[in-house]
């Protein structure tokens, strides 16, 4: 999943703690203990981590410093290189507000490992939380219900970068009743699968599950997880590159592979899915299943709710955290580059030559170990309780806990802007049905962003 990994400990005997930053099996166990469903009192000061297991040191509030602008983006110079289209969407922002008015305010305590966020979009404002170990829970009205909505713990092999890693409703699940997960089995292998709801809206009928699509796994690392359904109604699944090191197998850069990729997948038409007719290998040449190619380990990628574009944070090897970007018009088969690059920079174990033709795609932004280790990808706000928020992306790091923005200038130049320094273990952002922005942090809590 988050794929701050083996791997990346192997480059340095600094990097050793990092070993054990993420989901460890000794330190993280995600399997049993008691969920309290009570509010988190929002008058209290916070207690973050006693000792975080990263190089990263906790700051003491989740309140923000100065807006700082990090950068205007221009992907570095490595052809051939396609960029995507820099031409501003409508609604677009001009300028990040002022963080320091604002506030990630904790929401709900009592949670097990908490590592995704999802809504019904069923007119409940219901929030579905998943639980690394396999656990699917509900805060409801600034609750966390007592019993989960699904439980599919003794099916789950947890944890280290395996668990329960995705969730996606059904566009009509309001009727059907249909929502997908992702998770690893006991055999280490990725499962999507399909269940319905029982009679009681707060419960899953865990008996209705069926398999839609399982991926073999050569290594425990580099899963991915996430999945959405798109502004066109096919399910989009996000495939780490197998694990291990820097792509033994070459699977980023195999279109034959269903790993180290974006999958579309039509599941309206046919049983277990259908392939949408315009998927770029639908014709041959690739798996047919594919729409993006060249990814590591792709943790938490989203849609935006009002143009459709697609956000990516690609988890690095051991040098570069990446954001990737495709505008909703964007045809498929876009490469973004790994393992010839890691973010838009060459990727210093690939000794192969860069084919002439192969038109990769740099990110938007990358950053390097100094501001964080693991990327969380996140959310453009489309609220209604903030509109100076309106068109930015938030995104993050589970290091560090920084929270950054990015947003587009009239010229279409991207801006980038350190907006929070919370200390948090930030495992997953997510979005509620009215499009505020929220977040989980790995010891248990659900935060929202507000006004002070």
């Amino acid at each position: 999943m988050l794929g701050s990994d083996l791997s990346r400990g192997r480059s340095t005997a600094c990097r050793l703690p990092v070993l054990l930053f993420i989901f460890s099996l000794a330190l993280f166990s995600a399997c049993n203990g008691g969920r309290e469903a009570t509010p988190l009192d929002t008058t209290s000061p916070i207690v973050l981590p006693s000792a975080l297991p990263s190089p990263f040191a906790p700051t003491e509030s989740i309140h923000s410093p100065a807006p700082t602008l990090v950068s205007q983006i221009s992907p570095t110079s490595l052809p051939p290189s396609t960029a995507p289209d820099q031409t501003p969407t409508p609604h677009s922002p001009t300028q990040f507000p002022d963080s320091t008015g604002y506030e990630w305010r904790p929401v709900i305590s009592g949670l097990e490992n908490p590592i995704g966020i999802a809504n019904a979009g069923d007119g409940s404002g219901r929030l579905f939380i998943l639980e690394q170990a396999g656990r699917i829970r509900i805060v409801r009205d600034g609750l966390l219900l007592p019993e989960p909505f699904l439980d599919i713990t003794s099916q789950v092999d947890c944890c280290g970068e395996r668990g329960l890693l995705g969730l996606a409703f059904h566009p009509n699940y309001e009727n059907n009743g249909i929502f997908y997960i992702n998770y690893i089995d006991l055999n280490g292998d990725t499962v999507i699968a399909r269940f319905h709801v029982s009679n009681d809206p707060d419960q899953a009928d865990a008996s209705s599950e069926t398999n839609v699509l399982g991926i073999p796994q050569p290594y425990p690392n580099h899963n991915g997880g996430s999945m959405a359904f798109g502004p066109d109604d096919y399910l989009y699944l996000g495939l780490g590159d197998g694990g291990s090191g820097g792509d033994p197998h070459g699977n980023g850069q195999n279109p034959n592979t269903l790993l180290g990729k974006i999958l579309r997948l039509d599941v309206d038409s046919a049983e277990p899915y259908a392939i949408p007719p315009d998927n770029p290998f639908v014709q041959g040449g690739g798996a047919p299943e594919v729409w993006a190619w060249g990814l590591r380990n792709p943790w938490r990628f989203s849609f935006d709710r009002l143009n459709g574009d697609l956000w990516i944070g690609d988890v690095g090897q051991g040098s570069w955290e990446e954001i990737d970007y495709l505008p909703a018009s964007s045809p498929g088969g876009a490469n973004f580059g790994w393992n010839y690059r890691e973010g838009a920079h060459p990727f210093a174990s690939n000794d192969t030559t860069l084919p002439a033709d192969l038109g990769l795609i740099d990110p938007v932004v990358d950053y390097g170990r100094d501001q964080g280790i693991t990327v969380i990808g996140g959310y453009v706000y489309r609220g209604e309780q903030m509109p100076e928020w309106g068109g930015i992306y938030l995104y993050g790091d589970y290091g560090s806990g920084t929270i950054w923005g990015l947003l587009r200038d009239a010229q279409g130049a991207w801006q980038n802007a350190l907006l929070f320094q919370t200390g948090l273990n930030i495992t997953s952002f997510g979005e509620g049905e009215g499009g505020e922005v929220y977040l989980v942090d790995y010891s248990g809590s659900l935060f929202r962003l507000e006004p002070k």
